[in-house]
């Protein structure tokens, strides 16, 4: 009995000129941001397929290497980082990009609500706070605010029916969101100006937190020797009373686990990679993740934080090296990875094994990232496109 062929995206991001560096989903809004080699950004309505709005918010000589919205922003703001040092803070509307205005009305060009000057010019992606997700608790989602059947209805009609569906969830999302939110949220991590110590900086008053690890010589001789670091996650246990905790992976293949509170000294120090990682995704439990490397190999893993430690699940290996980025989808079911071979590959994140193999893309992909209703997931690649995907919907 044949295989049957791998889906098709259902949609395809057409219009930067460049790479796509990076893709996150709006935690609320039927909304896209991209970025890519060149300093753009784009804003996609995801269920149009269209550019909202378009705008180069870092130089075209270093490029976006990361875009990311939180609901710790708010539902306006969004997050970009490029290769000239910088992460900044930007403010959008429902007609896209906000700018400045002049007594005459006459745009002046946009402005950042804030700008970070971390001065680091690396290529690992800052990272967000990741928070126990709404779907972790029985491993479904909060139950839709109303249903509407849309029998008997014209295209159009439909659109606006689930235009308006998604900006009532989103209404329900935020309630929720307003009794998660936290200070522990507005935050970001970076790879350091050193580049084998991460920073964490608050996005409100643009000042470094904390170092990892801290100023002391002996703290950061032992981390200097595994290289730069290459891939960020911030997250917050549920053990660990609202203080953030930073998994951080490195040139030489080891990942290092930090508390803020001890910032001499990582809860704990692993090596399943004989590579530079990559890309590092925690799941929604906070309690496991996945990681891919240059090597040719995946691993997924648990986290305990009680004791500690970071155990391997399931290590998947690769018949060609390289995966730039993962991300596992809020229900904690499904994960994907983004290949240097241009492919994308989905694992049930519960048991390790594979699911598909899409080959849709024509250069490196170079990440991948799942809506919060885990309805889309979306792909970037080095081929300027940006794929959309609905697989394996969840069960409401």
């Amino acid at each position: 009995m044949s295989r049957r062929p791998p889906p098709d995206p259902v949609a395809v991001l057409r219009g930067h000129r460049a790479s796509v560096t990076d893709i996150s989903f709006h935690s609320f809004k039927p909304i896209l941001f991209s970025g890519s080699a060149d300093g753009e950004v784009r804003i996609w309505d995801t269920l149009q397929h269209r550019t909202v709005s378009s705008a180069w918010l870092h130089s075209a000589a270093h490029g976006i290497v990361a875009v990311a919205s939180s609901s710790s922003l708010g539902t306006n703001k969004f997050l970009s980082q490029g290769r000239d040092g910088t992460v900044k803070v930007w403010e959008f509307d429902d007609a896209g990009l906000s700018s400045l205005l002049s007594v005459d009305l006459h745009p002046k060009p946009r402005i950042p609500l804030l700008t970070i000057k971390t001065n680091t010019y690396h290529f690992c992606k800052f990272s967000t706070v990741k928070n126990r997700s709404v779907w972790s608790k029985e491993g479904e989602a909060s139950k839709d605010c109303y249903r509407t059947e849309l029998g008997g209805m014209s295209d159009r009609e439909i659109l606006e029916v689930k235009r308006e569906e998604a900006y009532t969830n989103q209404s329900c999302s935020e309630s929720f969101g307003e009794n998660m939110c936290n200070e522990g949220l507005q935050y970001v991590a970076l790879s350091g100006e050193n580049s084998s110590e991460v920073e964490i900086w608050d996005l409100k008053s643009a000042e470094k937190f904390v170092q990892l690890p801290s100023s002391n010589p002996s703290n950061s001789s032992s981390v200097c020797n595994k290289g730069m670091c290459m891939a960020l996650q911030l997250f917050l246990p549920s053990e660990s009373q609202g203080f953030l905790n930073v998994l951080a992976g490195y040139e030489d293949g080891s990942m290092l686990w930090w508390d803020v509170r001890n910032p001499g000294v990582p809860l704990t120090s692993v090596k399943f990679h004989s590579e530079p990682v990559l890309s590092i995704c925690i799941d929604g439990s906070c309690k496991g993740g996945i990681s891919g490397a240059a090597d040719d190999k995946i691993v997924m893993y648990s986290l305990d934080y009680s004791s500690g430690t970071c155990v391997v699940k399931k290590e998947i290996s690769l018949e060609r090296p390289g995966i730039s980025g993962t991300s596992i989808r809020p229900d904690g079911k499904i994960a994907a990875t983004a290949g240097w071979d241009h492919r994308v590959r989905i694992y049930n994140y519960r048991k390790g094994n594979a699911l598909a193999i899409l080959k849709y893309h024509h250069g490196t992909c170079n990440a991948v990232t799942y809506s919060s209703d885990c309805k889309l997931m979306a792909s970037a690649s080095e081929d300027t496109t940006v794929g959309l995907w609905e697989l394996y919907p969840p069960r409401i």
